[in-house]
């Protein structure tokens, strides 16, 4: 992906670093469907210098755990036969490799005992079914890198966008070359990446007994991001026979998938915050309007869908902070007081109201909020407040700071 593309992440000199390490090490990248690991894995190796193999699991049928003690012992050789730098092993979408943690942990031992110096780096698509992995496996065997989708001070710098083209083109590289053709991109963002992420890294590798369902559930959750929906009135948008329960759970499979989450209602008791009702958010505004069918000005044009996006928007910035372990994002609502997001990093807790026009005097949620629970700090992004350019290009620790 994006082989003619110069700008690199941010995150590459961590990731760089830690190859130019003489010690061997094992090392972790996850994150959602083209947000640049595989780029990012390559533009890094080669900067290295070290000799290196890459294979990839990402094929039609499922690889094994002998495919990867093949890979693993073609990479063996190439340390064999080195009298310099431990080479480096790559293999993308190891989630896809059947029993690919067992594998990976045999084959690390092996290397511990024998003494043998090699450098692995594998990354994968599916967060939920990597932590598994990792939990069960490779305790204390690995660093982890997680990269989230990418940010508006991000597809600025690589691709010269303003803030309406991130807004509604959202944040994925490959997409970029395509917004001059609308019909286009739409279809690349639904067939490229919605489909396959849903297909081929939640359908192939979870039971899930109800797969209509869940992609109704995803298309619902897009139409909705930036509102809160119970699960009584999902099912009863979606007009299935299921249950609260069945849909929790793919929303949390969806959220794995770095796609769709809900957010949960702040309160001072954890009970409650899990019995709330959830407020719908998409990791990438692409996913909201590639399903919507209209193109940019239409969209700006209408003053609601417009504000739901800007919303959407900031929701996406501060939730893929939180996966990242930044922060929390929660949102707080009592009757007709509403506040849209609050984050709580550590004892920082800061409310934030997001508005896409001017609005006269104070929000009433963050006025009601502020003195139930004392905040840190209460944020208005947009109208008067924070510019929301300025917002979106910092990142969340900027503004969840003590």
């Amino acid at each position: 992906m994006l082989s003619n593309l110069t700008y690199i992440r941010p995150y590459a000199p961590e990731l760089l670093a830690r190859l130019r390490e003489p010690r061997r090490f094992l090392q972790i990248i996850t994150g959602a469907r083209q947000v640049g690991k595989t780029t990012l894995i390559t533009q890094v190796a080669e900067r290295s210098g070290l000799r290196h193999r890459f294979a990839t699991a990402d094929q039609p049928s499922l690889r094994g755990p002998g495919w990867i003690a093949q890979q693993w012992e073609a990479a063996r050789l190439m340390a064999d036969e080195s009298d310099s730098e431990a080479p480096l092993l790559v293999i993308d979408e190891i989630q896809k490799a059947a029993d690919w943690a067992e594998a990976v942990k045999r084959l690390w031992d092996e290397d511990t005992r024998a003494g043998r110096q090699l450098k692995v780096v594998l990354s994968g698509s599916a967060p939920l079914l990597i932590e598994r992995g990792l939990t069960e496996s490779l305790a204390g065997r690995f660093e982890r890198l997680h990269l989230p989708h990418w940010s508006f001070a991000e597809m600025q710098a690589a691709f010269g966008w303003s803030l309406e083209q991130f807004l509604f083109y959202g944040a994925y590289p490959g997409a970029a070359p395509l917004v001059r053709q609308p019909e286009r991109w739409s279809r690349y963002i639904r067939d490229s990446l919605i489909e396959t992420t849903i297909a081929r890294d939640v359908l192939l590798l979870t039971r899930v007994d109800k797969p209509a369902l869940l992609r109704r559930l995803f298309a619902l959750g897009c139409a909705y991001s930036g509102q809160i929906l119970s699960y009584t009135k999902m099912l009863g948008q979606l007009h299935d026979a299921g249950n609260t329960t069945t849909l929790a759970h793919y929303l949390d499979l969806l959220t794995g998938a770095g796609m769709l989450t809900g957010l949960q209602k702040f309160s001072g008791a954890e009970v409650r915050r899990r019995s709330s009702s959830p407020k719908l958010q998409v990791f990438n505004t692409a996913l909201l309007t590639a399903g919507s069918r209209l193109t940019l000005p239409q969209t700006r044009a209408n003053p609601e869908l417009w504000g739901r996006l800007v919303e959407s928007a900031v929701g996406a910035h501060l939730v893929n902070a939180a996966d990242m372990d930044v922060c929390e994002v929660f949102y707080w609502r009592d009757r007709s007081r509403e506040v849209d997001f609050v984050v709580r990093a550590g004892p920082v807790v800061t409310a934030i109201e997001v508005k896409s026009g001017r609005a006269r005097g104070a929000p009433p949620g963050l006025t009601a909020f502020a003195d139930l629970f004392r905040p840190t700090r209460s944020l208005l992004v947009g109208g008067d407040g924070i510019p929301l350019d300025d917002f979106l290009s910092r990142p969340v620790e900027h503004w969840a700071r003590p």
